[in-house]
């Protein structure tokens, strides 16, 4: 909570308290190593650090995981310890992050465009959605957004089957950290891949957020917003459903329309 001075027409003041969207450090330390520090808002931390690690590729399945905890050292909550399996079969360690990740900045820092591509395996899937389904999702999710509603500063990101009905969802002040907390989920729920799953985003939709649902087996993924070329480049790539400005009764598909059910003729 803070105290602010609304400013209100005809020149009206008055002083009222408001509430503010967290955003704190975390620090991500995988096998003793410092492996990032990304800027989220706090809760279903290991639900994060698990959707990240498995699009990073330092994890691939939930079995690598021996435990994620947050260090006793650490009396804010703002270290995440993660032990693996076995190193030797989830693989070596990738290249570290060599800066901050903020909240916005999704992949900061990754070396490769195109190792990340490498990563996953085109989808494959028989996943067919109605269009009347689709329009109803965003006012399904704004309506568990119970953090947005007091801070008005947050993200969303929901997992949704195909007949509409909402699996998962979770906020975050970081477009792609809620995206991550929503993979994570999966994860540790041993649900991947989410091969029959659609995924709906509150805000535009990045290259990183259509790699993180590639990560995750995702065949199709909405927002509300615009995406970038990047993101289109990259669904059409790896046969990702890729829907835009989804709101007021209409949308935009940009790739994978195959996958809408009953869609007419295209004009």
């Amino acid at each position: 909570m803070t105290q602010v001075v609304r400013w209100e027409s005809p020149g009206r003041r008055r002083r009222l308290q408001d509430v503010l969207a967290i955003e704190e450090p975390l620090e991500l330390r995988v096998d003793g190593q410092a492996v990032t520090v990304t800027m989220r808002t706090p809760g279903h931390d290991p639900e994060l650090a698990a959707g990240f690690l498995l699009a990073e590729g330092w994890i691939h399945e939930a079995s690598d995981l021996l435990g994620i905890r947050h260090s006793s050292r650490n009396r804010e909550g703002n270290v995440l310890d993660v032990v693996r399996a076995d190193t030797r079969s989830s693989g070596a360690f990738p290249r570290a992050r060599t800066q901050l990740t903020t909240s916005s900045c999704g992949l900061c820092g990754t070396a490769s465009i195109q190792a990340l591509r490498r990563r996953f395996a085109p989808i494959r899937d028989s996943l067919i959605v109605q269009p009347p389904v689709l329009l109803r999702l965003p006012e399904t999710m704004r309506g568990q957004q119970s953090s947005f509603d007091a801070t008005g500063g947050l993200h969303a990101a929901a997992l949704f089957e195909a007949d509409g009905t909402m699996v998962v969802l979770r906020e975050d002040i970081g477009r792609h950290n809620a995206v991550d907390k929503v993979i994570g989920w999966a994860l540790l729920q041993k649900q991947l891949p989410l091969s029959k799953r659609i995924l709906l985003v509150s805000g535009r939709t990045s290259f990183e957020i259509l790699q993180k649902a590639l990560a995750g087996g995702i065949p199709f993924v909405a927002s509300v917003s615009a995406p970038s070329s990047l993101a289109v480049s990259f669904a059409r790539r790896n046969r990702q459903t890729l829907v835009g400005f989804l709101r007021e009764g209409r949308f935009n598909v940009y790739t994978g329309v195959r996958r809408l059910g009953r869609s007419g003729s295209v004009r």
